[in-house]
């Protein structure tokens, strides 16, 4: 059986800060106490980057590359309820592996000028795939709303989606790290964002969202 070569030192970094930052909380964790963690001296976590805001900086750039492809995809293809759910399922998975930077976003935030921009971007981004996901259901005619009823779904999605885990946290820190909670709390919040749409339904379209919820929810 062939070995995997041994990660580099700044892949473990990054794959360490991260898991700090989403068990404890990025504004409770430094850099030597991941340096610490790692059994690494300071100066060698130095050579790799220069403050914690380095760290928070390439962690997030990962999760942009990882983000982005998945926002592309209302594009890429007809979409149906069974397609958003699975979008909104990755697009949450996305979002629990990167948790620390929606749970701290308002402190990130504030002193970090660059995830302020890069952010604002992906909420963006995200309202664009919305309007397209929600433009697509109404063109199946599994959904009966009109050009400003669909813009405003679109936003309200966006709000549900990127504070759901402030909210579940609020109502769960000492279980918020479980991974039992974990999927729970993400098909929670799958359902959350899509239940937005039920009040403009079609006949059809709102008996296939009751079954699929009912069959995502129970799983």
């Amino acid at each position: 059986m062939e070995r995997k070569p041994p990660r580099r030192t700044r892949e473990r970094i990054l794959s360490l800060a991260l898991r700090l930052f989403n068990d404890l909380g990025e504004p409770n964790v430094t850099t030597s106490a991941i340096s610490d963690e790692m059994n690494i001296s300071p100066g060698n976590l130095y050579y790799h980057f220069r403050n914690k805001d380095d760290i928070i900086n390439a962690l997030f750039e990962q999760f942009e590359r990882e983000i982005d492809e998945l926002l592309d995809t209302p594009a890429r293809a007809d979409i149906g309820f069974e397609d958003a759910w699975l979008f909104l399922h990755l697009l949450f998975e996305s979002i629990w592996r990167y948790r620390f930077l929606y749970r701290d976003l308002n402190d990130l935030l504030s002193r970090n000028r660059r995830l302020e921009t890069h952010f604002k971007t992906i909420l963006e981004r995200k309202t664009r795939a919305a309007h397209r996901l929600c433009s697509a259901l109404a063109e199946a005619r599994q959904l009966q709303a009109g050009p400003r009823e669909v813009e405003a779904l679109a936003t309200n999605m966006v709000v549900v989606a990127t504070w759901w885990l402030s909210y579940e946290y609020v109502g769960n820190a000492r279980r918020f790290n479980d991974p039992d909670y974990q999927n729970a709390a993400m098909a929670r919040g799958a359902y959350q964002v899509l239940v937005l749409l039920a009040p403009y339904l079609s006949e059809d379209g709102r008996a296939l969202f009751n079954r699929l919820a009912n069959e995502y929810l129970r799983a």
